[in-house]
C-alpha cells in the first residue's frame, strides 16, 4: 500500500491533483489560496496563486483592480501618482493639479525644471529674453509690461545713454538740462575736470568751471588784473572802455572820491548778466537699471 501524500490542511490526498509546497509542508490549492493569498484592497477577493500581484504603500492588489482612479486604465507598469489616497495615472493628475506653461501652452509635467514668476508657470527653455531670445534660466531678467529681458539687453533697448559718449547709462551719473551724462563725461570744457557735485557755468551750451571760464570770456579788473565774473553776486564800473570790480575802482591818489568820467559825468555801474550765474549738475539719486527680479527655479 503506498505512502499517504495529503493536503496538510484539508488532509484530502493530493495524488493526481495540483499543490504546492509552502514550509516543506504540501498544499491543495484552494487552501493554498485561502491560508496564504492577500486580499485585494480593491475587489476585497484573495489574490490567487496564479494571478499577478501588486503592492503599493502596504495594500494588495489584482492587476486588473490597479486602476485610475478617474480615466479607469491599468496603471501596472505606468507612471502614477497618490492624490488624497486616490491613484491617478500621469496623464490624469496633470490635466487636473499641473499647471501649464504660459509660453507653450503645454503641461509642465512633474518631475521637469520650470521657472515660476507673478503667478505663471514656464518650462525652463521656454522663459527666453524677449530681445535676444536666450534662456534666461536662474540669470537676473528684468520685466517691462508682459516681456521679460535678461539685464544686457534691456540695458541695451531702454536705459538712457550719455549725451556726451552715446554709450548707455545703467547707472548713476548726472544729468545737466534735462539731458544724462556719465560722470566721466561730464568735464569742463577748458580743462576736462569732471563737473559733477561742482558749481560751473556754460557758455554756448559748453559747460566750464568756474576758474576756466573767468580766464577764457570774463572781462578782467583794469585795477587787480582778476577775472570779472557775477558769481557771488556784484556790479562791475565801465569807464572809458575798461571795467573794474565796484571794491576796484577807487581814486588813483588814494582818496574815496566819487566815480566820475574823463567828461565830468559819473562813470556807470553794471549788474553782471544773469548767464554768468554759476550752476551745479544735479547728480542722478540712484541707478537708472530696475532692480533685477526675483525667480523661483523648482525642481
Amino acid at each position: 500500500m503506498a505512502d499517504r501524500f495529503d493536503c496538510d490542511n484539508c488532509k484530502e490526498s493530493l495524488y493526481g491533483r495540483k499543490y504546492i509546497q509552502s514550509d516543506d509542508s504540501p498544499y491543495c490549492i484552494p487552501c493554498y489560496d485561502s491560508l496564504f493569498s492577500n486580499t485585494c484592497d480593491e475587489c476585497k477577493e484573495l489574490i490567487g496563486h496564479d494571478a499577478r500581484e501588486l503592492f503599493y504603500e502596504d495594500r494588495h492588489y489584482h492587476e486588473h483592480c490597479f486602476r485610475c482612479f478617474r480615466c479607469d486604465c491599468s496603471l501596472a507598469d505606468e507612471p502614477f501618482t497618490n492624490q488624497e489616497d486616490a491613484l491617478l495615472c500621469n496623464d490624469c493628475y496633470c490635466n487636473e493639479f499641473s499647471s501649464k506653461c504660459v509660453a507653450c501652452d503645454k503641461i509642465v509635467m512633474p518631475g521637469t525644471r520650470k521657472l515660476e514668476y507673478a503667478g505663471s508657470t514656464w518650462h525652463e527653455g521656454c522663459f527666453v529674453c524677449r530681445a535676444c531670445e536666450q534662456p534666461i534660466g536662474s540669470k537676473s531678467f528684468i520685466p517691462e509690461k508682459d516681456e521679460h529681458y535678461c539685464v544686457p539687453c534691456y540695458e541695451d533697448k531702454f536705459a538712457p545713454r550719455c549725451t556726451r559718449c552715446q554709450k548707455t547709462l545703467a547707472k548713476g551719473g548726472v544729468t545737466y538740462r534735462d539731458e544724462p551724462w556719465h560722470k566721466e563725461c561730464f568735464v569742463c570744457s577748458g580743462c576736462k575736470t569732471q563737473l559733477a557735485g561742482q558749481h560751473f557755468t556754460s557758455r554756448d551750451d559748453s559747460p566750464y568751471c568756474l576758474k576756466c571760464f573767468g580766464s577764457l570770456y570774463a572781462k578782467k579788473c583794469e585795477a587787480c588784473g582778476k577775472p570779472i565774473t557775477g558769481f557771488g553776486g556784484g556790479k562791475y564800473i565801465s569807464f572809458e572802455e575798461r571795467q573794474w570790480h565796484q571794491p576796484c575802482f577807487t581814486c588813483t591818489h588814494g582818496g574815496a572820491g566819487g566815480h566820475v568820467g574823463s567828461d565830468g559825468g559819473p562813470a556807470l555801474a553794471f549788474a553782471l548778466p544773469p548767464a554768468a550765474a554759476a550752476t551745479t549738475a544735479a547728480s542722478l539719486s540712484s541707478s537708472f537699471v530696475q532692480r533685477p527680479a526675483s525667480l523661483g527655479l523648482l525642481l
